[in-house]
């Protein structure tokens, strides 16, 4: 068992003694994490004691340690809730993309493989963004399955005395590991650890083949990660910046102030923060910080490409600060040479001008020439196979600024794209049906390509069921942008099966079944397109300019001339910052609920009459649940939310309840198996009257806050509606151990790679489950591997430091 808090129930002088030993051995190899640390003790380290391992599908038991000579000894320990376990019997399916990659012709082909290749390697980066211990226990499981394969390892394990639940727990973690891209969920940013005691797993790695080749270089990677592998300190529970979790897009002596600090250098600079990491350290008793790019390029001097660099020191609010380049090098440097190679198949000079901005990005470190990049993307239109890579999505960063490295490639699933073309269509005509005034709608709606894609490849820590790119606000407001919809994804991740339907009446599930699916391909068509794609920022430029007339627009709220808005170089998220992604995802969704009450839009996707309304109702059940589904991503102790998206539907949850009139209910019962349980229902009368009138008054308020830079105000706003608690008509911290108890983990899916034959790329599949997942990855880097593995080792060790 993994212990996370220790709980005495009548201590004694003896308990108190063997317990002592064990802390103080703990300490001895564990250094920083003595006594609040998660641990697997093993029995050598109890002195004696013995470990009854008890059955843990429940969010919490007891366990009891009994001594080796006598009963006596009896400790009531409270074990580590089960979200920080991946269960063995967790989705795992394969992306199906074999036709799709059948239909391209040799020279597509060769385009997506070298740009999936690009994709893979960059994504790497995530593992260095994600943890301090990512990147080694990635290297350490690389090394054991390029060794042996799950089935062969399952041998040894047997030998080394793991059951065969305990192994499936130990391919489940490497998959999720893989799937994640480090070892907090890339949905909840929760840690997750291994499923089987350390000192199974200890003897596993011992036992394998790679420790028996190298145990030197072996023993080094598993005693530098071992540790931190099965820690559930407190912070270390989550993601978060400071006290509140574990980041390492900061150092870890940065706090809330500290980004705030280097925001403003940034702004004052025109430098984003997107490809920055932050480490601050002291000189003098003054605090200095560095500012990291992601390059190739490792000197801090102009170099061939560029007229002056960027990089050297500054003086900023009496504050060194020093802009260096060169974070993730050597991962840069292969995507460089793949997006090189990726050009000479490139369909048109749109294309290859964007891969050539794309390369130099990367190579310099240059936001302003992925930007470039990013407009060569946009003017390429209705391209066979699409694809877009970057730091590009800020959730992960605790502060919202900085983005986590995605690459992926996919082909147009052209029966569905003819359905959001029509969407595209209708948006001018669907724009003004939106609830706030026209003064604060885009000047010109610049028609997307708006596209259904099979995913070949999607790099990175997660995949998600739709993109609206690119998040640069200059580009988006002036220019345009993309929307996607990830259509095999969406095929696989959102099957439900009736018996794992929580929360919902009876007579709601087979509908919901039917409908989830259709439902919410309306609601990413309309969530991407008119949600992230509508609304206008309020811009003073550098020289002054307004591109709105302050002298004569007004607030809605108010009635009074608008009095603030974003000047120079602040931006959404740079303003918003830590509530800028989940407000945004939650404008978004609103507007989707919004817009799929207009039977047109339904229309467009094949739905009238009385399947129109099952859709509409399936899609606004489907969000009051997932508001209840999304406490499962609140932390109770630092009161914060882990994912953008749940707070997000949380919130409309919220606003629903709140609208009142019999709307939406909301019950704590008794489940059948006399457990805690919760029901929630909706009245679909009252869908296009007292609902759509919550919304449309919600929704304005969260689009005039956004317009005008409003951040306390929006801030206070949404800030009121997240919060958890347990006064009111509802208490959702108690609702919220019901999830905990009756939640399931979020399916993992196993990707194909591509391979050169000559003159011919050939696809490799693997099949859906942990030892599928696990095969793609080893074969996924095996031309490179021991470098690649190094690389990682030294990126990880030169900043080790910047984590104590």
């Amino acid at each position: 068992m993994i212990l996370s808090q220790v709980m005495f129930g009548g201590p004694s002088s003896i308990v108190k003694l063997c317990f002592n030993r064990l802390l103080v051995r703990c300490s001895r190899s564990w250094k920083r994490y003595p006594t609040r640390m998660g641990f697997e003790p093993t029995r050598a380290e109890h002195n004696g004691l013995a470990v009854h391992r008890l059955n843990h599908s429940a969010t919490s038991s007891d366990i009891r340690f009994f001594s080796s000579s006598s009963s006596v000894l009896n400790l009531e320990l409270k074990m580590v809730d089960s979200q920080y376990y991946l269960p063995n019997d967790i989705g795992i399916s394969a992306l199906d993309c074999g036709e799709a990659f059948r239909l391209l012709s040799p020279q597509e082909k060769m385009y997506a493989h070298y740009l999936s290749r690009a994709a893979w390697y960059g994504g790497l980066a995530v593992l260095l963004q994600t943890s301090p211990e990512s990147a080694n226990i990635f290297v350490l499981l690389q090394k054991i399955f390029r060794k042996q394969t799950p089935a062969q390892l399952e041998q040894v394990a047997t030998a080394a005395g793991l059951s065969s639940e305990e192994y499936q727990a130990f391919l489940v973690y490497a998959a999720g590991l893989y799937a994640n891209m480090g070892n907090y969920k890339s949905f909840g940013d929760t840690k997750f650890i291994p499923n089987l005691p350390k000192d199974k797993l200890d003897s596993l790695v011992k036992a394998s083949q790679a420790f028996q080749d190298q145990p030197s270089e072996m023993k080094a990677l598993w005693d530098s990660c071992s540790c931190l592998l099965y820690s559930l300190e407190d912070r270390q529970k989550q993601l978060g910046l400071g006290d509140k979790g574990i980041t390492t897009y900061f150092s870890g002596n940065c706090c809330l102030e500290d980004a705030e600090l280097a925001q403003k250098f940034l702004d004052s600079k025109k430098l984003s923060a997107y490809n920055t990491r932050l480490f601050k350290r002291e000189n003098g008793g003054k605090a200095c910080y560095e500012v990291r790019l992601a390059s190739a390029v490792q000197k801090d001097c102009a170099v061939e490409g560029e007229c002056n660099s960027c990089c050297g020191s500054f003086n900023f609010e009496d504050t060194e600060f020093t802009v260096k380049r060169g974070d993730y090098a050597p991962l840069m440097e292969k995507v460089c040479y793949y997006l090189d190679k990726a050009q000479s198949y490139a369909a048109n000079e749109n294309q290859r001008k964007m891969l050539e901005e794309y390369s130099r990005s990367f190579t310099l470190g240059s936001i302003e020439a992925h930007k470039e990049g990013s407009r060569y993307w946009i003017k390429d239109k209705g391209p066979i196979v699409e694809s877009y890579i970057g730091f590009i999505e800020s959730y992960r960063d605790p502060f919202g600024s900085r983005g986590e490295f995605e690459g992926f490639v996919a082909v147009v699933n052209k029966a569905m794209s003819e359905r959001f073309a029509k969407l595209v269509s209708s948006a001018e005509v669907l724009l003004p049906e939106l609830p706030w005034p026209r003064d604060y709608e885009k000047d010109t709606f610049l028609k997307p390509d708006f596209t259904s894609l099979d995913v070949l490849t999607f790099a990175g820590s997660g995949i998600p069921a739709g993109i609206n790119i690119p998040n640069y606000d200059d580009i988006r407001q002036s220019e345009g942008f993309k929307n996607v919809s990830l259509g095999n994804v969406l095929a696989v991740a959102y099957a439900t099966q009736k018996e794992k339907l929580t929360f919902l009446e009876e007579e709601d599930k087979d509908l919901f079944i039917k409908w989830k699916g259709p439902s919410f391909e309306v609601q990413v068509g309309l969530h991407e397109l008119l949600g992230h794609g509508s609304g206008k920022l309020f811009v003073q430029d550098d020289k002054g300019k307004f591109n709105f007339d302050q002298t004569k627009v007004t607030n809605p709220e108010t009635g009074e001339l608008v009095s603030s808005w974003y000047r120079g170089s602040e931006t959404w998220d740079s303003k918003f910052s830590t509530i800028a992604s989940s407000y945004e995802e939650c404008r978004a969704e609103c507007v989707g609920l919004y817009l799929c009450l207009n039977n047109p839009v339904l229309s467009i996707f094949g739905h009238d009459g009385q399947d129109a309304e099952d859709v509409v109702y399936i899609n606004w059940l489907s969000m009051v649940r997932a508001g209840l589904l999304g406490l499962e991503f609140y932390t109770t102790e630092s009161k914060s939310w882990r994912q953008a998206h749940m707070q997000a539907r949380f919130v409309i949850l919220r606003v629903l309840l709140e609208a009142g009139e019999g709307l939406v209910g909301l019950e704590e019962v008794t489940g059948k198996d006399g457990k805690p349980d919760a029901r929630i229902t909706l009245d679909r009368s009252k869908i296009h009257t007292v609902g759509k009138h919550a919304i449309h008054r919600f929704l304005q308020k969260l689009q005039v806050f956004k317009s005008t830079a409003d951040v306390d105000g929006g801030r206070a706003m949404y800030n009121g509606y997240s919060a958890v608690g347990d006064g009111g008509a509802h208490n959702f911290l108690r609702l919220r151990e019901t999830v905990l108890l009756r939640k399931e983990a979020r399916k993992m899916f196993v990707q194909a790679n591509s391979r050169v034959n000559g003159d011919s790329v050939e696809l490799v599949e693997y099949e859906g489950s942990a030892a599928g997942l696990i095969r793609s990855f080893t074969e996924r880097f095996d031309e490179d591997a021991e470098k690649l593995e190094a690389d990682l080792v030294e990126m990880g060790k030169r900043d080790a430091p910047c984590w104590c």
